[in-house]
């Protein structure tokens, strides 16, 4: 190359997912705190992901997505996760939110990637709306809060207590409808993962035909609509996956903290009222971040141990048993706890100015504070949960397993 050449822009096409989103990075860093004060992802981010192609991870390969392994989400996420907390999050379950919508018929799945495999959705579990028997369909009625992905969607995926006509309760399920038949409220201000934008979704007496309409009494039970049985992704365990897209983001913003205090101990700056003058020579520095690095890569380690597992599972073709969709939670719980105490020890390395305003790491801090406090990723209920199961005891404390 000569002297002053442009370098040349790197080949998309033929890196790795993983190694697409970690040459976004950069990007992510530069615009993160944009990204929190706007209270929605930079569009700079949008359309670089979207070039990228990682929103697309978990779409079908006959509709022109990926159609990858939970593993390469959650490497994906990880990655992200260096650069801005409340991206990754956010690419994360627009992705997971693909990965629901390949669980359905494939009429559903064709109405939304028929023309663009690129076609962003996000999802609410929990069944805050009701579905209204009515003919062909139901009448879907209700408020969902944490849309996290909303203000960048096509589609949505409502948790709703499907009824009869009289009101007697039917099923648990998900509808798939159209963002623009929906509202989109702003009450999402929030201490970290501001620039999630999950805001609440409403719905007042919208149709949904019975093809986009997901039991999810049965996907917990491993049976989902698709007709593409063959197809190893649409075959994962249900919540456990849905767990996993959660853990990715989490376990990257502990490794972009690690990342910025490294490069300000290699910039030679002191420890106050010592005399070390260079924070890297002083023993206790040095300890601190051995052990962070060690919670790290525990996180790690448990983090693709459960995306492996659930991959293993969907490939064998057999419903995941009870103590391992147990452990799977339990694994995720373990990232939690690892990052945030990884992220302790390090904010102890920087020191309090660590939580200056301009510092990238107390939006890291408020953002790991705030993800990890998800309920599916709680740590408690995680380890109650896997003793359990580990002990033959049926009788659980909640249905999503």
């Amino acid at each position: 190359m000569t002297m002053g050449a442009a370098e040349p822009a790197p080949d998309i096409e033929r890196a790795t997912l993983p190694g697409r989103a970690a040459a976004l990075v950069g990007l992510l860093r530069r615009n993160a705190a944009r990204t929190e004060q706007d209270r929605c992802v930079a569009a700079e981010n949008i359309a670089a992901l979207d070039e990228a192609g990682l929103f697309s991870l978990a779409v079908p390969k006959r509709l022109g997505g990926h159609q990858e392994r939970i593993r390469t989400l959650v490497e994906v996420s990880s990655e992200l996760g260096r650069g801005c907390g409340s991206t990754a999050w956010t690419t994360s379950l627009i992705n997971i939110s693909g990965w629901l919508i390949g669980l359905y018929p494939q009429r559903a799945q064709r109405e939304v990637y028929a023309q663009d495999p690129g076609t962003r959705a996000c999802a609410v579990l929990p069944p805050h709306g009701t579905g209204r028997t009515a003919d062909a369909g139901s009448i879907v009625t209700g408020r969902w809060g944490f849309a996290s992905g909303c203000l960048h969607a096509r589609w949505a995926l409502l948790g709703m207590t499907l009824t009869g006509e009289r009101g007697d309760r039917l099923d648990q399920a998900l509808a798939l409808v159209p963002v623009d038949q929906l509202t989109i409220e702003d009450t999402w201000h929030v201490a970290g993962m501001r620039g999630t934008g999950s805001n609440t979704l409403v719905a007042d007496g919208v149709f949904v035909p019975a093809h986009r309409i997901l039991s999810v009494t049965h996907a917990l039970q491993g049976t989902y609509p698709t007709e593409f049985k063959d197809e190893t992704l649409y075959r994962a365990a249900f919540v456990p996956t849905l767990a996993l897209s959660l853990a990715g983001p989490l376990l990257g913003l502990a490794r972009g903290a690690m990342e910025l205090v490294l490069a300000s101990l290699a910039a030679g700056r002191g420890i106050s009222h010592t005399h070390y003058a260079q924070a890297r020579e002083a023993p206790s520095t040095q300890m601190q971040l051995a052990e962070a690095a060690s919670l790290i890569d525990t996180a790690t380690l448990h983090l693709m141990r459960a995306a492996d597992d659930v991959d293993s599972w969907a490939a064998s073709g057999q419903c995941m048993p009870l103590v391992n969709r147990t452990r799977a939670r339990m694994d995720i719980g373990t990232v939690a706890r690892c990052s945030r105490d990884a992220l302790d020890l390090l904010l102890s390395v920087q020191g309090a100015r660590s939580f200056a305003d301009d510092s990238p790491l107390q939006r890291i801090w408020r953002d790991l504070e705030t993800g990890t406090r998800h309920a599916m990723v709680n740590p408690a209920i995680a380890t109650e949960m896997y003793g359990r199961a580990l002990l033959g005891i049926e009788d659980q404390i909640t249905a999503l397993i």
